[in-house]
């Protein structure tokens, strides 16, 4: 049965100790996803503390300095399943000192739960939080208003926060909205429904996950990065050249006609050739060897697509920019910064030549007079490649829509950005 599940992914949020990884622990201890030995060892860590009952954020919290200072810094992965589906969750950094952190847990989410205190109500971090999940194009949020049992499992106080969140939401683009009241500590509405918020009428968290929509990597439009050039055998041709890489979304099939970017260049698809043999198609997220009927000058971070569904090549790009560096961006001036921009399966220099404004986390405002981003800073940028580009917009494909920003003295990562088109909502 195991085989046919599909997989979600999605991240938690929120302000810190809005109960993120309690929110996890309960989740897998409900569902029944803990092994015995996992089991014992919190258990064995919560007496050493002196509590009373298991501390089941122990499960996601395994860096030595998060449990000493009872926070999330790293991304924690887990798994687990579900009669329904599978899970993968990342549980992400509540602190806005490690927001970049939660940028990278939430880039391949499906669905974000939010978390809020209900004593606490919405705080920056979760504004910022529900910001970051409209940057990156995930479309489903769910906002859990956890300790629920600190407010007396009080009814209007979830309705206010409800309303305020609704508000604050408008202006992002998220496809989908939902909420929820949850105690992650006692376990109501995470698994079981329990037996304190009978006022509310609708799924447990689980129902929610379980239900959702995950993505489908094999829709979209064809997008192939090559990632390596080698010879292949395919039926009686010998050392034919193939051109190696993951299908990043859509499907191909034998006898496609396809165009090589940037170059344009066209032919059609003569070979798939997988470990596992010849296919007559193939589609996202397969990893396979294409062989085309006409020898073309291919080579790695060249971009098969469809010649009738092409992405736009350039070498101008405006983007959404989560800067992720301590040492900050400074176009003051009218001084472009150089980096190097890492784009699918190519890398090549770029000039960050202007900041167009920093987005207010608070109110949602553009600050067009700012010329620097510190870190956990987001905002929109413009930049020029130095060699083409074949690009999509990030709404229309996550994987050709978006990049990092590596500083080429010290090759650390600085920045991840998310490319936009002509018109898009700024805040999404």
């Amino acid at each position: 049965m195991g085989a046919t599940l599909d997989t979600l992914r999605f991240t938690t949020a929120g302000s810190v100790d809005d109960g993120k990884s309690t929110l996890i622990g309960r989740l897998l201890y409900d569902a029944k996803s803990i092994f015995e030995d996992q089991l014992a060892s919190i258990e064995r860590t919560s007496t050493k503390r002196g509590g009373e009952r298991v501390d089941l954020s122990l499960l996601t919290d395994g860096l030595t300095a998060e449990r000493e200072q009872g926070i999330t810094i790293d991304v924690a992965y887990r798994y687990f399943t579900s009669a329904k589906r599978r899970f993968i969750i990342a549980d992400t950094p509540g602190h806005e000192q490690y927001t970049r952190n939660m940028v990278t847990g939430a880039s391949t989410a499906d669905l974000t739960v939010v978390l809020v205190d209900a004593a606490k109500g919405l705080q920056t971090q979760s504004r910022r939080h529900a910001i970051i999940a409209s940057l990156l194009g995930i479309p489903h949020v769910v906002l859990a208003v956890n300790k629920m049992d600190a407010v007396g499992y009080s009814q209007s106080v979830f309705e206010a926060i409800r309303a305020e969140f609704t508000a604050f939401c408008r202006d992002l683009d998220i496809a989908e909205l939902d909420f929820i009241p949850v105690s992650a500590l006692e376990g109501d509405m995470v698994v079981e429904r329990g037996e304190n918020l009978g006022w509310y009428r609708g799924p447990t968290l689980l129902e929610l996950l379980e239900n959702s929509k995950a993505a489908e990597a094999a829709a979209g439009e064809f997008r192939f990065p090559v990632q390596r050039v080698a010879l292949a055998k395919f039926g009686p041709q010998a050392d034919t050249r193939g051109y190696q890489g993951r299908i990043e979304s859509g499907r191909v099939a034998v006898g496609d006609r396809i165009a090589v970017l940037p170059s344009g260049h066209k032919a059609r698809v003569q070979g798939i050739v997988t470990l596992d043999g010849a296919l007559d198609a193939a589609a996202a997220p397969q990893s396979v060897t294409l062989l085309l009927d006409t020898q073309l000058d291919i080579s790695r971070g060249d971009l098969f697509a469809h010649a009738g569904e092409l992405p736009t090549v350039t070498h101008r790009l405006v983007a959404n920019l989560a800067w992720m560096a301590r040492e900050p961006l400074d176009v003051a001036n009218g001084k472009p910064q150089r980096y190097l921009i890492k784009h699918t399966t190519q890398s090549v220099r770029a000039l960050v030549e202007a900041i167009d404004f920093r987005l207010d986390v608070n109110t949602l405002a553009r600050d067009t007079g700012v010329t620097t981003f510190q870190l956990n800073d987001i905002g929109r940028v413009r930049l020029k490649t130095q060699k083409p580009l074949a690009v999509d917009s990030y709404r229309a494909n996550r994987a050709t829509g978006s990049f990092i920003l590596i500083d080429e003295a010290t090759h650390q990562t600085v920045a991840a950005g998310m490319i936009q088109a002509e018109g898009e909502n700024p805040n999404g």
